[in-house]
């Protein structure tokens, strides 16, 4: 993960070091040489995605500055949200990866394991999916936690309420839903401890006025005041990610092409399921 981009780049190799530096350990040698177990704990994969999408974005600033030129906005999806305020010169990018390094920890110690679950529901529209999550919650939590298109909700809470609710979601007419390989019910209430204890790193953080507006999770709203940016990092840990609703804002302030930057092209399929009329091209990543 990453060695060929540090391979043919040296802002990307620099990222990279930057990123060792300020963690304290090689992460680079993880994201390069493994092993892969060690690298899917969410405590270091979150840094190790991050470090890989800002290392492609160095990468577009050095080989390819012009496509970077007229930008408007930047967005992000969960994780990404941190890599956007970086784009935007929000937060430095040794903040962030220290940031994020802390975040997975807390996110997955928040919640025992086994004890949480995630599922992703597909052909059914969010509303029904929501009242799915009502029905089946009884005294546990389940909730929508990532509006991704309008085809897909992702859906977290207690193990046994996800069930239920996929059953639930299933009968309303669903196509499927599938149980996600995740250590943690991210962007639910569950996770509420882990949003403590980010507050307080948040707020020892300096987070500047973004040079172009960031278009948050939490609210789907493009923010650039650095205040209001540290909130919406705190509010987006048990919050659902509101992705359906950026990419509509974005195409009602016009938006009509973007670049992903970093790994896969996850994000850009999500797009033309939402706004058509977005174009999204790769900006840098793996190959």
């Amino acid at each position: 993960m990453g060695r060929a981009l540090c391979e043919r780049s040296a802002p990307a190799r620099a990222v990279f070091e930057e990123a060792d530096d300020a963690l304290g350990f090689a992460l680079s040698r993880l994201c390069f040489e493994g092993p892969e177990e060690e690298l899917q704990a969410t405590a270091n994969t979150q840094p190790a995605i991050l470090t890989l999408s800002v290392a492609a974005l160095a990468l577009l600033r050095s080989k390819s500055p012009e496509r970077l030129e007229g930008a408007a906005f930047a967005a992000g999806h969960s994780l990404g949200e941190y890599s956007a305020c970086v784009a935007a010169r929000a937060i430095t990018f040794a903040d962030a990866v220290r940031l994020v390094r802390r975040r997975g920890e807390f996110m997955q110690e928040a919640v025992p394991a086994g004890v949480g679950a995630m599922a992703a529901v597909i052909g059914l529209p969010a509303a029904e999916v929501e009242a799915a999550c009502r029905e089946a919650s009884g005294d546990e939590v389940v909730s929508a936690a990532n509006y991704n298109s309008p085809e897909q909700t992702v859906i977290a809470g207690h193990a046994g309420a996800v069930e239920r609710a996929s059953a639930a979601c299933l009968a309303k007419g669903a196509k499927r839903a599938i149980r996600l390989p995740v250590s943690a019910p991210f962007h639910s209430a569950l996770m509420r401890p882990a949003r403590e204890r980010m507050e307080e790193l948040l707020a020892a953080t300096v987070i500047s006025d973004a040079e172009v507006p960031v278009v948050t999770n939490a609210d789907a709203e493009p923010v650039w005041r650095g205040e209001l940016l540290r909130d919406s990092l705190v509010r987006q840990i048990d919050s659902p990610v509101r992705w359906v609703e950026s990419v509509r804002r974005l195409a009602r302030e016009g938006v009509n092409q973007a670049l992903e930057i970093g790994p896969g092209s996850v994000l850009a399929g999500l797009v033309r399921r939402i706004e058509r009329g977005i174009r999204v091209e790769p900006g840098a990543g793996e190959a």
